[in-house]
């Protein structure tokens, strides 16, 4: 009987220490699907860094992950820069890419620009067309990876950035759009007040022109636009753009109508624009540069009307 009774608690030791096991295993989360990955090694730096590790294994969140190649076009060269980063900065950058529940891409609707707020109460704009999901333009390349817990990844192939300055401020912040600046200045002393306009709530599309542009249609110098009439230069301008918010993934080929009232022509498949007076179209050089009023394409030449 003794022997019995000791087989017996034997057994049952066992059977309580799995169910223990058991209880306490975790479920695999999505800091577990990025660690395993090794395109994911600089997000799972910005993770750590900003310690939200715990926060990225909850059960019901969906995550919009960038690649190591998406990071690096940010500005990340490597994991030491994101660890040189203020880790509130970082913090803020990933909770922008992350919804408080779990969203499919079937349950994501066929529109443009659906306002999703995330974790960081910043909005994002979500898109589902012919060509795929896309956010703030970012193209997700890979769809509905989900978690042992439930949670679900979806990568994208940019970083999302929540950006404050509206249109006007943004410009003025790229040394390469100084002569777009000079003639937005410019033009706001004539009748049409176009910094009030650009920095109004929107949303806009801008397509702005480089300095190099500038100077391609006549423009030698910022010292040349400030002569300009600002009567021309409101026309020129307004001709660069569109009354809505439009990334790169929402662009169709055709003709568009611009703030200025006549159309400009799109090719979305060459990533081109041409203006009426235009013999040739302008190539959109740089795309999704995201403003809090809208968003700004940059352009190779200045779009004639």
């Amino acid at each position: 009987m003794k022997i019995l009774s000791i087989f017996l608690l034997f057994t049952l030791s066992i059977l309580i220490s799995c169910s223990d096991d058991e209880a306490t295993t975790e479920k695999k989360s999505v800091v577990d699907i990025v660690t395993n990955d090794p395109n994911f090694s600089l997000l799972e730096a910005a993770v750590v860094h900003a310690n939200l590790v715990d926060a990225l294994k909850s059960e019901t969140i969906t995550v919009f992950a960038p690649t190591d190649q998406a990071f690096k076009a940010a500005g990340f060269a490597n994991e030491a820069a994101i660890k040189a980063a203020d880790k509130n900065v970082i913090s803020n950058i990933l909770l922008y890419h992350v919804i408080g529940s779990l969203v499919p891409s079937s349950a994501i609707a066929t529109k443009d620009n659906a306002e999703v707020t995330m974790l960081s109460n910043g909005k994002t704009f979500v898109t589902r067309n012919s060509s795929g999901v896309s956010v703030n333009g970012a193209k997700v390349v890979t769809a509905d990876i989900k978690a042992e817990n439930g949670a679900i990844v979806h990568v994208i192939d940019a970083v999302l950035i929540a950006e404050t300055k509206n249109i006007v401020a943004l410009a003025q912040s790229n040394p390469n759009l100084s002569f777009l600046v000079a003639a937005v200045l410019r033009a706001n002393e004539g009748a049409t007040k176009v910094v009030d306009i650009l920095s109004s709530a929107g949303p806009f599309t801008v397509f702005a022109p480089t300095n190099d542009a500038f100077k391609a249609a006549g423009f030698a110098s910022e010292t040349a636009i400030k002569a300009a009439d600002p009567a021309f230069l409101a026309t020129v301008l307004t001709y660069h753009v569109i009354g809505a918010r439009v990334y790169s993934t929402n662009l169709t080929t055709g003709d568009v109508s611009t703030a200025q009232g006549a159309k400009v022509n799109i090719n979305a498949a060459n990533a081109t624009i041409k203006g009426l007076s235009n013999t040739t179209p302008s190539k959109i050089i740089a795309v999704n540069i995201g403003a809090s009023n809208g968003v700004i394409h940059v352009i190779d030449t200045v779009l004639l009307p």
